[in-house]
Formats: C-alpha cells, sequence, structure tokens
C-alpha cells in the first residue's frame, strides 16, 4: 500500500514529505489567485518534478479545461500520474491521446462519492483509466478534491470490490483516521491533503511535515 500526499508547493517541502515517507507526490498546475488550494505554476511543478526524479511518483493533478491544454501540459511536465479531477472527464479516445502523446504516463480519474451512484461511475470510468481515487467533494471548492470531509467508506469498499483497476481511497483522510479507513475499504493507496497541511486565515499553507511522517 503507497501514501499518497497533495498538494506540495515548494521543492523543499515535496522533499520533506518523501523523507517523512511519501511513496506518491500531488502537484497542482495553476496561476497565482485561481480557485484551487496549493496551486503552483506550470514553470515550477517542472522544477519540482526535476527535483523528485525517481524518489517517489509525480503526479500532475490538472485542472485544465480542455483536452488539448491538458495534453500539452502533461507532455511538457512528464510525470508518472496523471490526475484529472476537474470539469474536463476522461474517456477511452483520450487515453489513447495521453498514451501517444506521453507514452507511460498512467490516468487516474477521480469519483466523486457522494451516494451510491459512484460505484456505477466507477465501473465505467475503470474501463479505460489505470486508477482510480475516490474522494469527497467539497461545497466551496470547484471539481473532486479537497473536501477536508470524509465520505461512506461502505460505497468505497463496493467500488473495490466492483473494479479490477488499483484504488486510493482519499477525502479527509489524516494520522487520526487514516488505520480505520485502511480496514474498511482495503484500498491499493491513501491520500491526503487537508489533514496533513497548516492553515492560516481559513487557506492551506503549507504542509504540517510531522503529519505528514505520522500518517505515512
Amino acid at each position: 500500500m503507497f501514501a499518497q500526499i497533495y498538494s506540495l508547493q515548494t521543492i523543499e517541502e515535496a522533499l520533506a514529505c518523501i523523507e517523512a515517507g511519501a511513496d506518491r507526490i500531488g502537484v497542482l498546475t495553476e496561476e497565482p489567485g485561481g480557485a484551487y488550494p496549493c496551486g503552483v505554476t506550470t514553470e515550477y511543478a517542472k522544477k519540482m518534478f526535476e527535483a523528485i526524479g525517481d524518489k517517489a511518483v509525480k503526479i500532475l493533478i490538472s485542472v485544465k479545461e480542455t483536452e488539448d491544454a491538458i495534453l500539452e501540459e502533461t507532455a511538457y511536465l512528464k510525470p508518472d500520474v496523471l490526475h484529472l479531477c476537474a470539469e474536463y472527464r476522461g474517456n477511452a479516445a483520450f487515453k489513447k491521446k495521453l498514451n501517444e502523446r506521453v507514452p507511460g504516463v498512467l490516468l487516474m480519474e477521480a469519483i466523486g462519492v457522494q451516494d451510491e451512484s459512484a460505484i456505477q461511475d466507477a465501473i465505467d470510468r475503470s474501463s479505460y483509466a489505470d486508477i482510480l481515487i475516490l474522494d469527497s467533494v467539497s461545497k466551496t471548492v470547484p471539481g473532486i478534491g479537497a473536501a477536508g470531509e470524509t465520505h461512506d467508506w461502505s460505497i468505497d469498499r463496493r467500488i473495490k470490490e466492483s473494479v479490477t483497476v488499483p484504488v486510493v481511497l482519499a477525502g479527509g483522510l489524516g494520522p487520526e483516521n487514516v488505520l480505520q479507513a485502511i480496514e474498511a475499504v482495503h484500498p491499493d493507496g491513501v491520500d491526503s491533503l487537508t489533514r496533513t497541511s497548516i492553515k492560516e486565515n481559513g487557506i492551506l499553507v503549507r504542509k504540517d511535515i510531522e503529519k505528514v511522517r505520522q500518517f505515512c
């Protein structure tokens, strides 16, 4: 089982999280002042991925809105995993283009778990996605994730039992509840953003490295 830590904003922070035990590092690209927490510019993300090298699996959290923009950014950054979690939803045709444009990059699709309809959504997306991430839906942040809240893990367990691709459990996970979540779902990996971060004035400003260490 792997530990996935989102969203890193500096090279130093990313390397500290890897030292603390993170197997996978997620970086969200967005211009300053955007709607998503913890975004960095594409140019800085490139430097972060170069610094990480093969020390951890590098994940691009893409919130671009068009297929061309997502593919262009992925080709430039060359992550190990492309995570789609915003308005653009992947499909088999997109996966084919991704494989042609950036060979070797895995596609991770986000499933917003709000009710049992998430089960069929996960089954459908597992037909082309390499990985699924099961996450909560925020009332304030667009897309799927960054909610800082848990959801119904029994639905996640049913998803895990219904698909053949790896499943990552996310949504309000931290050192205090990750073991309980693992026991309930038996995922392939666990993810943390909000509960391993430090907030100032309601904004996620940096990672709490000690909490990352405890989580991992």
